[in-house]
């Protein structure tokens, strides 16, 4: 009996310490990324810079929130690249994992219809990288840790004017895409507002190979500067093409440029030009170098501008959940909408009443084989 008695006594102890110890629970974030399809380079930067950040907080113990330490679990999707998987992508996050919060997709064409997903649903979604004004547009539970096209628009048609001193401009841009076509609007509107012309506006399908009639007839109109705000995998072949029909101007570029893997495609071809971008690794804050070095060690390359964005959204997502006080969507929401200031990868970022942030864009230069910083454009 006394066996027995200990015995009981041994257990109840065991069960008042288990009670009272921490309880580690677990908060589901998921990624919509553009694992597979046209821009996988993309989809790759943004799974790393997740686990990466993932990584980072489950380390130290997990996220303290309301005074209570959760492990984060990272659900990544593959959307294909496409905008009705992306949207899919979206749902079974939701409703199948039951996620609190979804980062990406990164491309505009997959962000929106995800957003429109996750807008319904009343769940937080970030896009690291989708830069389209429809992203966001009349929607409370999107945000974006990147600029908009507008701003990017508006300071590549101001850089082609008083830095590269060009009068006359033309644009190549894929019309089915929201992305590159919102740019090329808001670059011809102000390019041509502010005393320049635009003497050629092309247009091309995506998955186009042969761009030799809309070219031609650009390098006919000889303008000062060709402005391509088309993806990392397009861009080197247009310009090749570009220049083996004799163009010889200047070439500028959007965002889109930010995957090193431009350079090897395009080679020397891509030598000299210039295109905006979220930051610029060779003038990083300490933050950011050391968010480099950590990526350098773990993925053997230098983090592009999806990397950091992605890092940056996990970042901030992480911040509005501890200032929530509670793994809940709606009180998420509206503590990344009560964001006044993150310090970010990629800068300083603040939201005054959209899911839109204010910070500044750099224009890089591609030179001696590698992206260099020329100068800050601020909103």
């Amino acid at each position: 009996m006394r066996r027995l008695v200990l015995l009981a006594a041994v257990v109840c102890v065991a069960l008042s310490a288990t009670a009272c110890a921490p309880r580690i629970q677990e908060i589901k974030i998921g990624c919509n990324a553009e694992l597979t399809g046209s821009i996988p380079v993309v989809g790759q930067s943004c799974r790393n810079a997740a686990s990466m950040a993932v990584d980072e907080i489950n380390k130290a113990g997990g996220l303290e929130v309301g005074g209570r330490k959760y492990t984060i679990s990272l659900l990544v999707e593959d959307n294909e690249d496409k905008a009705e998987s992306a949207a899919a992508v979206a749902q079974k996050l939701i409703n199948q994992n039951q996620v609190l919060a979804i980062v990406g997709p990164n491309a505009s064409r997959n962000a929106i219809p995800a957003a429109s997903i996750c807008e319904s649903a009343k769940v937080p979604m970030i896009s690291p990288w989708s830069t389209n004004p429809k992203t966001t547009d009349g929607k409370k539970y999107v945000f974006r840790a990147c600029f908009i096209d507008d701003f990017q628009g508006v300071v590549t048609a101001k850089f082609a004017l008083n830095n590269l001193q060009a009068k006359t401009a033309a644009v190549l841009y894929d019309v089915g895409s929201e992305y590159n076509k919102g740019i090329a609007e808001v670059f011809k509107k102000t390019f041509e507002a502010s005393g320049g012309k635009v003497v050629a506006f092309e247009t091309y399908t995506t998955g186009d190979k042969d761009f030799s009639s809309q070219l031609t007839r650009i390098k006919d109109a000889a303008p000062d500067v060709l402005f391509l705000p088309n993806y990392y995998s397009e861009v080197p072949l247009q310009v090749q093409q570009a220049h083996r029909l004799g163009y010889k101007g200047k070439i500028l570029g959007s965002d889109s440029w930010g995957s090193p893997e431009i350079i090897k495609l395009g080679g020397a071809d891509m030598e000299g030009h210039y295109f905006s971008t979220h930051y610029a690794p060779d003038i990083a804050t300490p933050a950011a170098q050391s968010f480099i070095k950590a990526y350098k060690e773990k993925y053997n390359g230098v983090p592009d501008d999806v990397a950091a964005l992605t890092y940056d959204s996990f970042m901030l997502l992480f911040q509005a959940i501890k200032a929530a006080g509670k793994p809940d969507r709606q009180a998420v929401r509206d503590a990344l909408a009560g964001v006044t200031r993150f310090e970010g990868v990629t800068g300083v970022l603040e939201f005054k009443g959209t899911g839109d942030p204010v910070k500044s864009a750099v224009i890089l230069q591609i030179k001696d084989g590698n992206f260099k910083y020329f100068e800050t454009a601020k909103p």
